[in-house]
């Protein structure tokens, strides 16, 4: 069976406002099922290569294709298959929670044929009390939320999310975790951007790193972690005496180990946020050392077991 198609390429993209260069050769593939999240600092040009992912903006050389087609020239059908949250919006304020609802169920959702109700996108995303609230009493964070009830009444193949959970509460923000990999478990696509790394750490299955307009790091998990010269520290209790050991390699330590013989194990491993700020400081150096295809651990970074983990 042939490997199914990828949902976004992008390749050698550059972008300008006009005089000013924001994206540079920007090449990447998203496959389906994967969770893809998209780092940098601010002013990197994340939004800007959603945007030209999103055929909002055009690039200025390149190429974008999102289900194999480019989206300045798609059609209804195309965008049934997307749901979006950007960081801007734009609504009619004296509207009520549930009227917007249903005007993006009625008019930008036409051409979907699994439209979810009103209720129940509201009830999923905890905002069923506000259902009859103006737009204009909701907090900023309730306002975000509903930009995610819209993204997800399409039960969409694409989830493009441009820091989704801004202004959230800790509740709010594990119940919109729990809904994206929800849909990720349906055979969704998600690509997103964000700023927190413990987001990026807990859903992602694939980061992208931002520096300068480029590229600088992409790959799936443990890598990435690692590269960044600092090996993991296993501590542990043997005979009353406390032990660390530094290693690259954990898990072969720890088979090492007479795990009836001790206590207190530790394994603690270089952090998503040790890497991510070890290479946007050295944007340069960390292009010209090749590092294309990083991994960075999804599980967290310091556990406690009394055995290696699988």
């Amino acid at each position: 069976m042939s490997p199914a198609p990828p949902v976004i390429t992008a390749r050698g993209v550059d972008f300008a406002y006009g005089k000013l260069p924001v994206l540079h050769d920007v090449t990447l593939t998203v496959h389906p099922g994967e969770v893809v999240c998209l780092l940098g600092p601010n002013g990197v040009g994340k939004t800007t290569l959603v945007e030209n992912l999103l055929g909002s903006l055009r690039p200025r050389t390149g190429s974008v294709r999102v289900f194999g087609t480019d989206p300045r020239r798609a059609g209804a059908a195309f965008w049934a298959r997307i749901g979006l949250v950007q960081q801007n919006w734009s609504d009619h304020a004296k509207w009520r929670v549930k009227d917007q609802l249903e005007w993006i169920r009625s008019m930008q959702l036409t051409a979907s044929a699994q439209v979810a109700d009103v209720a129940e996108v509201l009830d999923a995303v905890g905002l069923t009390d506000k259902a009859g609230s103006r737009l204009s009493r909701l907090s900023g964070g309730q306002r975000r939320t509903l930009d995610f009830a819209a993204a997800l009444m399409g039960r969409p193949d694409l989830l493009i999310l441009d820091e989704p959970t801004t202004g959230l509460d800790p509740a709010s923000k594990a119940r919109l975790h729990d809904l994206i990999m929800e849909r990720v478990d349906d055979d969704a696509t998600v690509l997103m951007t964000t700023h927190d790394l413990s987001e990026a750490e807990r859903l992602a299955s694939r980061v992208i790193i931002m520096a300068a307009g480029r590229i600088i790091a992409d790959g799936p998990v443990t890598e990435l972690r690692e590269r960044v010269g600092r090996k993991a520290e296993v501590t542990w209790m043997q005979d009353g005496e406390h032990h660390v050991h530094a290693t690259a390699s954990p898990e072969r330590f720890l088979q090492q180990l007479d795990l009836d013989a001790i206590s207190g194990l530790t394994v603690t491993r270089p952090t998503l946020e040790e890497a991510y700020l070890a290479l946007v400081s050295q944007p340069a150096e960390a292009e010209q050392s090749g590092i294309d295809h990083l991994t960075i651990q999804s599980d967290p970074a310091t556990t406690t077991a009394k055995e290696p983990r699988p």
